[in-house]
């Protein structure tokens, strides 16, 4: 008995960790972060893509816990890495060399077309609203979304 509580109790302290959901862009970054558990995830702030953007994610890194971390993977309609991977691939590796923790890819198609939908379409959007989600998607909220909807797949799949 004392060796099952023990193996529970080691399993459990090692997932207290949070992973860190990542839209990269060239002009903004959106972030998300996962639960504990590692079943959600939430968007959880856009920052500019600059000569600080390292500093700012070492914070959140440091503030929120983040054990791992999950980069969408830019691809074309037809699955294949577009003009954007370049970049990502040395983002990737700027951040395993800053951070020493693992970064793990997940494809991402069209995230930021699904994060801007809104949930009764667009059609039944009205002015004011139609209004707000220009604006919404002019400072850049929606990266958050895609970097929580990025975060969610990988999270999905290896909860299977």
């Amino acid at each position: 008995m004392f060796f099952c509580a023990t193996i529970f109790r080691m399993e459990a302290e090692t997932k207290l960790f949070r992973y860190l959901g990542v839209d990269y862009g060239t002009k903004r970054i959106g972030l998300a972060l996962s639960d504990e558990k590692h079943t959600l995830a939430f968007p959880k702030e856009i920052i500019l893509n600059r000569v600080d953007t390292f500093k700012k994610i070492s914070g959140i890194i440091e503030k929120e816990n983040v054990g791992e971390i999950v980069v969408g993977e830019s691809v074309d309609f037809s699955g294949k890495l577009n003009a954007l991977s370049g970049r990502i691939e040395v983002f990737i590796l700027e951040l395993k060399e800053k951070f020493k923790l693992p970064v793990h890819k997940q494809k991402e198609f069209l995230t930021s077309v699904e994060a801007r939908r809104s949930p009764n379409g667009k059609k039944d959007l009205n002015k004011t609203h139609a209004h707000s989600k220009l604006k919404q998607i002019k400072s850049g909220r929606i990266d958050a979304s895609a970097a929580a909807l990025i975060l969610q797949r990988y999270l999905d799949r290896i909860n299977l």
